[in-house]
């Protein structure tokens, strides 16, 4: 038996686990909002019985004003006795506007939560995502573009908030709307109402149909677009190689290929949810026709007013609407699902390297680094160091060297446990790192990287990165030290100059200084160059 789907009118395929399980992960960040929700549900059932009521002040004017009465007297519907019918005219008019009014408060209201709501749901699940991300073992990111890893970051999360916030009381508005106008038009005339609901049954056959396509085509797109933000991210970082190699027109031709593959991924979404809404007009229309066709003879025969046909007809007008509301819902929540499953993946990731059930806050290193019998492999079958082993004493000085790819960085790579070893053991002190949290491990570790990277800041804060509680005189101290403080001061700022992404306003020579000032002001018993 095949699972259920969760189809359902509006709904489509969209698959209620797939929503559940997004919910599941992300339902705590909705909690401290509730009451904001409360409120904002309360609007939508405003707006739905403003809906709901909008055609009856018409209803009277043609079947007691314009007409004469028949199921109720002209004296029942007064406002007060004795009224002439020029009051309840007014008194009409007057409340089409109150309910155009009322409508537009509570839309607005509602309006407002979901966009105050789903902000502060999109930055909580943003910060998320990013803590997570940073803690992931450096497997995971050679595996990973950075570009697709921005892209959820970003992208992936705005849309999931149609799905946490806005979709919810869409729902709930178009349903109530819905069932309260199917109830009225039973209650009115249930014959009437059989053929304006004869269609339903298609409607749910179309959309569950075309919801499922969208979703794949909706995730299809989205790798696209991760593709192309790995591109731009890595083609602009390497600029300079770009145009040394004179190669803008091949960058050019491999990302208009890729550019091209996310255009026609979203031509096939767009054109897939223009069919589904064209479709809906149709069986709406074949409806109306029936309708008006038969709601016309049973006026005539004296089964209804005219009055009840004109609410009749216009709740059918406003039936389709929210079923057509109901159509577009379900692709946006179908891409927003798409979306969610994308942020979900990267959080069921676990980092393979982690602290032990039993780890302990290291103690301050004397500097003893033990290599033993250590095996290390990137990939299955190209091992990288093979049963190496050697020791450095505390305040000894060593340096490897050999050509590339000989695991000089992977030394250091294991050292710092962004890898463990497949065989063998790395130790400090005498105690494998891997009985220390990786925080208390670091955190005594110093490290200037072979490509020097600094950030999009001060050079203040970039050496005070190494300390975050560093006063100036230190910064100044391990400047000096790392033979910095020359050119520091000769920026336009000084110490406050804010460098460009990367570092690249400076020289590589003078990022490596500032590396360095970075790595001796955190004064650890361990230096890694």
């Amino acid at each position: 038996m095949r699972p259920f789907s969760g189809t359902h009118p509006g709904f489509g395929k969209v698959r209620l686990r797939a929503i559940g399980r997004i919910l599941g992960h992300f339902g705590r960040h909705l909690r401290p909002h509730w009451r904001a929700l409360l409120a904002a549900w309360l609007c939508t059932l405003g707006m739905s019985a403003m809906e709901l009521l909008r055609p009856w002040p018409m209803k009277v004017i043609f079947d007691v004003i314009l007409g004469a009465p028949t199921r109720r007297t002209f004296h029942d519907l007064l406002p007060f006795p004795g009224a002439s019918s020029g009051v309840l005219l007014a008194s009409l008019a007057i409340s089409i506007l109150i309910i155009a009014v009322l409508s537009g408060l509570f839309a607005y209201g509602q309006a407002y939560v979901i966009a105050s709501v789903g902000q502060r749901v999109v930055a909580a699940i943003r910060r998320q995502l990013y803590s997570h991300i940073q803690r992931l073992s450096h497997s995971f990111h050679d595996t990973h573009h950075s570009g697709d890893l921005l892209m959820r970051l970003t992208g992936d999360i705005g849309l999931l908030r149609e799905l946490m916030v806005g979709s919810g009381l869409d729902l709930g508005d178009r349903l109530v709307v819905l069932l309260g106008m199917i109830g009225i038009m039973v209650w009115m005339d249930w014959q009437l109402s059989l053929i304006a609901l004869g269609i339903l049954p298609f409607l749910v056959i179309a959309v569950s149909r075309f919801s499922g396509r969208i979703r794949r085509t909706a995730k299809e797109q989205r790798r696209n677009e991760s593709q192309i933000a790995s591109i731009l991210s890595e083609r602009i970082s390497a600029i300079k190689i770009v145009q040394a190699f004179t190669r803008e027109a091949h960058e050019d031709e491999g990302f208009s290929r890729q550019d091209e593959a996310s255009l026609k991924a979203g031509l096939r979404a767009s054109r897939l949810e223009m069919s589904l809404n064209r479709l809906v007009e149709l069986l709406v229309a074949v409806a109306t026709c029936g309708v008006v066709w038969f709601g016309v003879r049973r006026v005539l025969a004296g089964v209804l007013t005219p009055g009840d046909l004109l609410v009749f007809t216009a709740y059918l007008t406003g039936l389709y609407k929210p079923v057509r509301k109901l159509a577009s819902l379900t692709s946006r929540i179908s891409k927003a699902t798409a979306c969610g499953e994308r942020i979900i993946s990267i959080l069921e990731t676990e980092p393979q390297v982690r602290d032990a059930p039993d780890a302990i806050v290291a103690p301050p290193f004397r500097g003893e680094i033990t290599f033993e019998e250590v095996e290390f492999r990137y990939l299955p079958d190209e091992p990288v160091l093979n049963g190496i082993s050697f020791t450095i004493k505390p305040g000894q000085t060593a340096a490897l060297v050999g050509p590339s790819g000989v695991g000089k960085s992977t030394v250091a790579n294991l050292l710092l446990r962004f890898y463990d070893p497949q065989k063998g053991r790395v130790l400090v002190d005498g105690t494998d790192v891997r009985r220390y949290t990786l925080a208390s491990l670091r955190e005594q570790v110093a490290v200037v990287l072979q490509e020097p990277l600094l950030f999009n800041t001060s050079v203040r804060d970039n050496i005070a990165y190494g300390k975050l509680d560093a006063s100036m005189e230190e910064i100044v101290s391990a400047a000096r030290a790392a033979n910095a403080h020359d050119f520091i001061q000769e920026l336009e700022d000084g110490y406050g100059t804010v460098l460009s992404e990367r570092g690249g306003s400076l020289s590589r020579g003078q990022r490596q200084r500032i590396a360095i000032a970075r790595a001796l002001i955190r004064n650890a018993p361990i230096v890694l160059l």
